[in-house]
């Protein structure tokens, strides 16, 4: 089993909290955030904002906040890479 850099952690951190990280993969995320302590607080730190956010009732945004947040987007999006 090779190890994870924490350039990997990052990557796999998302699916990994989704629980839809393959078993080998979920192993290694497991023992990199044993070993390495900044990884073990970006991963705590996100693990528990899921946890509050998924236990809270959607609300709407402002029509303004949501009409700037969407001109923002497509502002990036048609950015050149």
């Amino acid at each position: 089993m090779s190890l994870l850099t924490c350039k990997d952690f990052l990557s796999e951190l998302s699916e990994y909290l989704d629980e839809t990280t393959d078993p080998d993969i979920r192993r290694r995320v497991e023992v990199h955030v044993s070993e390495c302590p900044n990884c073990f607080v970006v991963f705590d730190t996100t693990k528990k904002t899921l946890q509050i956010y998924k236990g809270m009732e959607p609300q709407p945004i402002p029509q303004d906040v949501h009409s700037r947040l969407m001109a923002a987007l497509e502002k990036r999006r048609s950015r050149p890479a």
